[in-house]
């Protein structure tokens, strides 16, 4: 057995994250929208180019915002991958929405955009595109979609902080783009997230949504003079501390990104002689698109069973997962949604993929350390 321990996930702390918790209390404001919220609000739009960047308390609340502002109502259908977290649906199942789920590509395990216009009805009222592993969906193709049929385009960029396409941020390609800072992203709060608005009209909207349905935000810009119930809301946005923690960690999120970005080419390189044995398929970056190292995955040959590798590895200390149960197989999905086709690459990937150890800090030797206790466990496995 190994000596080290190597765990799946590590959260990593830039060292100022308490000092700035200390600073928004000695501020005595503690509750949301202080000075932290403000810089983090003008990194995220300085940073995406977006309209208006709304820190909220996490990215299922983000997209709960974006179904409540593209107005989904009872039996309005959005299409997505199946291959997603539970949030990518729950968020319009809330408000009556269909998910209509559709296969992903086979390279980048994104919505698979040639399938889009066959799963298209009357009811269709949006796409729902995910950033799979921190790497862009084809968005010229998927925006074009949208824009020929009249629909709204909603990034679930959870993975994408960093990440682009064709030089712009994910999430801020769409009408709307949500973000993730859960304590297993790359760039943390905890429990965080934000809405990135890219349609103007919805900007001053989307304010009084996250305001509990007021224009409060207004009243203390003081565009007006007393601060009254718009429309429904609700209370979206996180407490100053979370923003302040936030706020250590987009300062450095530059340097975490390529300290990841390193982590993530060694694995490349180490794994390439298993995939040439044909023991499994390493991640696909398509040209255009920049990722951020938000993961490094691989997909197992057919015949290998992933759960006794997963054992084998965790006999050594060394901590992979799979990923999700694709949503139209699950309970939920079958009552709430309805899948287009067999969505065979879905099941398959999800049947065959297996995550890596990554996290600021991995060292080179734990690395090939990894990769040579997966090598052993694939050729005894096969």
């Amino acid at each position: 057995m190994s000596s080290w321990k190597i765990p799946f996930n590590r959260p990593y702390m830039t060292g100022k994250e308490l000092y700035y918790i200390a600073e928004a209390k000695f501020g005595n404001m503690l509750a949301g929208d202080g000075p932290f919220t403000k810089r983090c609000h003008q990194w995220l739009e300085q940073r995406t180019a977006c309209v208006k960047a709304l820190l909220t308390h996490s990215c299922t609340a983000a997209l709960e915002m974006a179904a409540q502002l593209v107005d989904i109502q009872a039996g309005d259908e959005l299409i997505m991958p199946s291959y997603t977290f539970v949030s990518t649906a729950n968020a319009f199942v809330l408000r009556g929405g269909v998910p209509v789920f559709v296969d992903i590509r086979e390279d980048t395990l994104n919505l698979d955009e040639r399938l889009i216009e066959a799963a298209i009805t009357p009811r269709t009222r949006a796409i729902v595109p995910v950033h799979y592993a921190g790497v862009a969906a084809e968005m010229d193709a998927i925006m074009a979609i949208a824009r020929g049929h009249g629909l709204k385009v909603v990034e679930d960029a959870a993975q994408g902080v960093i990440s682009s396409y064709k030089g712009r941020a994910l999430g801020s390609i769409g009408d709307l783009g949500a973000y993730s800072f859960h304590e297993t992203k790359n760039v943390i709060s905890g429990e965080g997230g934000a809405l990135l608005v890219n349609e103007p009209t919805l900007a001053l909207r989307a304010e009084i949504i996250r305001e509990k349905g007021t224009d409060r935000s207004r009243f203390f810009r003081g565009e007006v003079d007393k601060y009254t119930w718009q429309e429904v809301g609700s209370s979206f946005l996180p407490g100053e501390l979370i923003a302040a923690f936030l706020w250590a960690q987009l300062e450095e999120a530059e340097r975490i990104t390529d300290d990841r970005l390193a982590s993530w080419a060694r694995y490349h390189a180490l794994l390439e002689p298993l995939e040439a044995m044909g023991l499994l398929r390493r991640p696909i970056v398509p040209e255009g698109c920049r990722h951020n190292a938000h993961m490094y995955y691989v997909l197992l040959a057919p015949e290998i069973d992933r759960q006794w590798v997963l054992d084998a590895l965790k006999q050594e200390q060394i901590y992979a997962v799979f990923h999700y149960v694709p949503l139209h197989s699950s309970p939920a999905g079958r009552r709430y949604g309805r899948a287009i086709g067999g969505l065979e690459v879905t099941n398959r990937c999800a049947r065959s993929l297996l995550r890596l150890p990554l996290w600021v800090g991995l060292s080179e030797p734990q690395q090939k350390l990894v990769v040579a206790v997966l090598g052993d466990a694939l050729v005894r496995a096969r």
